[in-house]
């Protein structure tokens, strides 16, 4: 693949490296002091893949939509607004977006989604408790929201971020918990707890290193396809709904 990066932190370093051992091509990195927008980058991509900021957004989508490259967006801590432009830049290129590229959090994801119903019918309750690094920027994280959704899809349930003080007994809301420290990669619990028993699914990361194998697997997914909107279910598919 011909591959622009954009972001160099941690992870867009660790995605070059996995794109080199490949002999795959990075034909420019965009981030500070190196290019500043992936027009400047010589030479004709397949694919953009990213780790960088939201406010890089805007200038990768008209990227993409003016020349149709492909693109794989490992951001998190996008706005509704700013999910709203990825999905209209979809109609001209082919964009994967996903909060995890994890095989793990998506089959977690897909449990998730096959037993919180009958649990929610049974008066389980819910709580999501997500643990990362010291240095993450957002909260909660893109997969608990990820999680969040395939709980709840249709935001029936009042979510709660975190509780304090005389707060009384709980109702039927679904709390959602953050946990910073460390050099934790990622961890993602979901509970259900009934009368008398407590159901747990839990995802544990020891190394970023899945999510970069991911993000590259989705840029190999992403090369060549139609314009649309992707994610990890059709990448796991292999591009079926």
């Amino acid at each position: 693949m011909k591959v622009i990066l954009s972001g160099h932190g941690r992870m867009g370093r660790m995605v070059e490296e996995i794109l080199t051992q490949a002999g795959d091509q990075v034909l420019g990195v965009v981030d500070q002091g190196l290019f500043e927008d992936p027009a400047q980058v010589p030479g004709e991509p397949e694919v953009i893949i990213d780790f960088s900021h939201p406010s890089c957004l805007d200038s990768l989508l008209d990227f993409a939509v003016k020349t149709g490259c492909a693109l794989v967006l490992g951001t998190t801590g996008y706005t509704p607004e700013q999910m709203q432009r990825i999905a209209q830049a979809a109609k001209a290129a082919p964009i994967v977006q996903s909060y995890n590229y994890s095989l793990g959090v998506h089959l977690l994801k897909k449990a998730v989604e096959a037993i919180a119903p009958q649990l929610l019918e049974a008066g389980f309750d819910v709580e999501i408790v997500e643990t990362h690094h010291n240095k993450k920027a957002d909260a909660p994280s893109g997969t608990a929201k990820l999680l969040l959704k395939a709980i709840d899809p249709e935001e029936t349930r009042p979510r709660l971020y975190g509780r304090e003080g005389m707060i009384g007994p709980r109702g039927h809301e679904i709390g959602i918990h953050a946990l910073r420290g460390g050099t934790v990669a990622g961890e993602h619990s979901v509970y259900f707890f009934g009368e008398d028993e407590t159901l747990e699914l839990r995802h544990s990361a020891a190394s970023r290193r899945i999510f970069a194998v991911g993000a590259v697997r989705a840029a190999r997914f992403a090369c060549g396809k139609a314009p649309g909107l992707y994610g990890m279910d059709q990448i796991v598919s292999g591009g079926k709904a």
